[in-house]
């Protein structure tokens, strides 16, 4: 009860603004219902002068809902199938991973752009946009303005990469008759799932190909996403061992295997395992489904949460550097996807 009391008004509020956004994200599928979630929790923020009573459902949604979020999306994670089938996007994914992981550490020393918005905006442009920056911002605790801005910049290179690639890729020369290698590019280059999904239907519908391009392009995704794994631990681990430094040689303090190993991430890894075993088993791989959309649901509610919680004002005026960051993010992974690909003979 003294939950409820204290939680469930915020808790409610994000749910019931949940709902529309997410609605919002299946119709307009480009641009997403974590965008929706973001924009009118920012919105209802505006109109809600004390937010008092709300305060502490909105911070459990923000934190813990996310996390709970990030669990359920290993539901979606067959090991087994990314094993047989995504080697071949293997050297792609991690080239592009340590390309944008390197842009983002030069360019925001460069611009002098807070760190912690220069992580989420590497770690979401180089694996899974919204995904991985709802999996990363708790290790490194980044507060929710930070986490609102990146999935913002974040969100405007996946709906130019979902308009602009598909042109993209007659202009260099992909196959038409083989989705696989546009499949690739598409999985590696566009961050978000729903964006890569976009963008691989868009080339299936120009070159009828059925669902060639769109197949591979999923499987190289959730390859992609598997990163998350060590690119959080890392995280962790550093975040820890900066704590540990920040406080002095001679505190006693140590860093904990639970700070360089948060709960949620081994409960994302056991999720995997679950579907992997599972799947192994025979059980369809629709039985997943409903878990994967909660965790879809959940995420836009914590994104209601983030919006709520977000100075629309400084947001606006902090914009300009970090989405320079962004932009080169984004262009320096496609120019390496590319290269890449041409570099294996894939197109």
């Amino acid at each position: 009860m003294e939950f409820v009391r204290e939680k469930g008004a915020g808790l409610l509020l994000c749910l019931v603004l949940a709902i529309p956004a997410y609605a919002l994200g299946l119709a307009v599928s480009i641009v997403g219902g974590p965008i929706f979630g973001i924009a009118i929790g920012i919105v209802a923020a505006l109109l809600l002068r004390d937010r008092t009573r709300l305060a502490a459902g909105i911070g459990f949604t923000s934190k813990y809902v996310l996390q709970t979020a990030v669990v359920l999306l290993g539901f979606g994670l067959n090991l087994g199938v990314i094993a047989q089938t995504g080697w071949r996007s293997l050297p792609i994914i991690v080239t592009t991973i340590a390309t944008a992981l390197i842009v983002a550490f030069l360019v925001s020393k460069a611009l002098g752009i807070p760190g912690k918005i220069a992580t989420l905006i590497g770690v979401g442009s180089s694996i899974c946009g919204g995904s991985a920056i709802a999996a990363t911002a708790p290790v490194i605790k980044a507060n929710d303005e930070e986490v609102a801005q990146s999935i913002s910049i974040i969100f405007l290179f996946n709906v130019i990469a979902a308009i602009v690639f598909p042109y993209l890729g007659n202009l260099v020369g992909f196959s038409t008759t083989d989705g696989g290698p546009f499949g690739i590019f598409a999985g590696t280059a566009v961050n978000d799932t729903s964006s890569v999904t976009a963008t691989a239907a868009t080339w299936d519908g120009m070159h009828n190909l059925g669902t060639q391009t769109l197949d591979e392009a999923v499987t190289v995704k959730l390859t992609r996403t598997l990163a998350i794994i060590p690119i959080t631990l890392v995280l962790a681990a550093w975040t820890a061992w900066r704590a540990k430094k920040a406080g002095g040689s001679h505190d006693g303090s140590r860093v904990t295997v639970r700070q360089v190993l948060p709960l949620f991430i081994v409960w994302f890894v056991a999720a995997s395992l679950i579907t992997t075993i599972a799947a192994a088993a025979g059980v369809p791989e629709g039985a997943f489904t409903p878990l994967k959309e909660l965790s879809k649901f959940l995420i836009v509610m914590a994104m209601v949460a983030i919006g709520l919680n977000t100075d629309i004002v400084k947001l606006v005026r902090s914009g300009a550097k970090p989405l320079a960051l962004g932009l080169a993010c984004w262009a320096c992974i496609t120019v390496a996807s590319l290269g890449m690909q041409h570099v294996l003979g894939i197109w």
